[in-house]
């Protein structure tokens, strides 16, 4: 699928456009690639974009001294970013490197920024694009508040099976607030 069509395909899964409205949304995107394991965006800088993942895995993670806790994965056909700096045009807590090597679609903030208020289909698509990803967000805190380590893995699991033959497992186990030898024995031991 060609990048801009997958793109469409995941705004209208939100919010159909307009014509207008996507042609305008669509001429904004440009292609960008990165290496693996290269950092897209750091802690104390503004994030200036948000992605659309064309191919390959990216992750967010927080860095507590020194300790890393990774916060979420993106993979295609998938957005990216660092969210609330991007939204807040304020300095980001976190970083956003890639894991494999990656193709993406991007688009500045000023662009968006004037799509939503000339038109309020890209309004509507970008409201109710966060409103879901705000409620990915409180039930994925209410797994790390309150689930077992055994419930984690398998919530991520019966969510996202794919993720195992994707993502270092190392990373897998810092997603669910595991040690790696936790997690393996949790993939040695669990079944769906």
């Amino acid at each position: 699928m060609e990048p801009l069509d997958a793109l469409k395909q995941q705004v209208f899964a939100v919010h159909p456009l307009n014509d207008a409205a996507w042609q305008a949304l669509a001429a904004c995107w440009e292609p960008v690639a990165y290496k693996r394991k290269q950092l897209i965006s750091r802690s104390g800088d503004v994030e200036r974009y948000v992605y659309m993942v064309v191919d390959g895995v990216q992750r967010a993670y927080f860095i507590h001294n020194d300790k890393e806790a990774t916060l979420v994965f993106s993979y295609a056909p998938s957005f990216s970013g660092i969210i609330d700096s991007f939204f807040t045009q304020t300095p980001s807590r976190f970083y956003l490197e890639t894991i494999t090597v990656s193709h993406l679609l991007r688009i500045h903030y000023n662009d968006l920024s004037k799509l939503m208020q000339q038109y309020r289909d890209i309004e509507t698509w970008v409201r109710l694009a966060l409103t879901h990803t705000l409620a990915g967000t409180l039930q994925r805190q209410v797994e790390i508040m309150s689930y077992t380590a055994e419930e984690k893995f398998v919530a991520l699991l019966t969510r996202s099976p794919h993720v195992l033959n994707l993502i270092p497992h190392k990373y897998l186990a810092s997603y669910i607030g595991v040690d790696p030898a936790t997690f393996s024995k949790l993939l040695g031991t669990v079944r769906l």
